[in-house]
């Protein structure tokens, strides 16, 4: 039987996780017909098919399913002797996966890329935005090598981070500007515009206003922070949003900010990173790159802000 190759798993795993050739094909930066073909050679090379074919979608097939699994494996021990070898190097050089949750890539990344293409200039920054289950879980497979997360993430095969907190600030029309600030529970009985399920913003979102995640309640779900920010400025009713996407999401909308009295809602954003990774003390440097840039950043939404006003209960 012919060797298997690397560039072979590495199709095999691509197409595994789309279940579609052509993102598959995107995903390894080669053309549809090339990687049908690499993975056709494969299959004919064991004997037995790997994939099930549909019109729409390619399916694993049993034998597929396990030997997927093994060249995951393959693929992230292969990926962690490369990680064992920049560990050993005097700079930070080459790739780097960073992940990001939504509520916080569009603020934070720019500053956290700036930052650290200037600190460590051999750096191959690659970033993916997602949901933190799916950060997790790629983690955990080894398709990254850190997130930005809000924390706890509370899973015990990761190092834990905190790098700095914010608070939540009520995004209201602007005839709103000047009202009292409701309390959290105040909330509950106004028209609360929330992210979509799925966000960890959403759920603490719910916990500031003591509503509970099946409670009925007259809602609207956005898919972002910027949509739900210009339903506010339509008069649809108001949402939360956090300190750092103040300047971003309200310079074009005709919507007012008000501040909590403490204990305001607030978050705790960190970094994740696998304890078995080789670059653990290279992450645990960046971590505090991506603490200053936070920090920055949050003096700079907040400097500006009046004095937090009283709850009114």
């Amino acid at each position: 039987m012919k060797s298997l190759t690397l560039k072979q798993l590495r199709y095999v795993e691509a197409l595994a996780r789309s279940g579609h050739f052509g993102r598959a094909a995107d995903t390894c930066a080669i053309s549809q017909p090339a990687l049908s073909m690499q993975i056709r050679d494969l299959e004919d090379t064991l004997g037995t098919p790997l994939f099930e074919r549909g019109a729409r979608q390619v399916r694993l097939t049993g034998f597929g399913e396990e030997f997927a699994l093994r060249a995951r494996d393959i693929l992230r021990a292969v990926d962690e002797l490369s990680d064992l070898a920049r560990a050993n190097t005097d700079r930070l050089v080459g790739r780097l996966r960073i992940g990001v949750i939504p509520t916080i890539a569009p603020y934070l990344l720019p500053t956290i890329v700036t930052n650290l293409s200037r600190l460590h200039d051999g750096l191959d920054i690659r970033v993916r935005e997602t949901l933190t289950p799916k950060l997790i879980h790629e983690l955990a497979e080894g398709r990254l090598d850190t997130a930005i997360v809000a924390l706890p993430v509370s899973e015990p095969a990761f190092e834990e981070v905190a790098l700095f907190s914010e608070d939540f600030v009520l995004v209201r029309p602007g005839h709103d500007a000047g009202k009292p600030v409701p309390s959290g529970r105040r909330l509950r009985e106004m028209r609360l515009l929330l992210l979509e399920e799925g966000h960890c913003f959403r759920d603490q979102a719910l916990s500031f206003c003591k509503i509970g995640a099946t409670e009925p309640r007259e809602l609207l779900d956005g898919s972002s922070l910027s949509t739900l920010v210009q339903m506010v400025g339509a008069g649809i009713g108001v949402t939360l949003i956090p300190d750092m996407a103040v300047p971003v999401e309200t310079r074009s909308a005709n919507v007012s900010i008000a501040r909590f009295a403490s204990p305001a809602p607030s978050r705790t954003i960190g970094m994740i990173w696998r304890r078995t990774s080789p670059l653990a003390d290279q992450l645990a440097q960046i971590s505090l790159v991506v603490r200053d840039s936070g920090e920055a950043l949050r003096a700079a939404a907040t400097g500006g802000d009046p004095d937090p006003a009283t709850c009114m209960n």
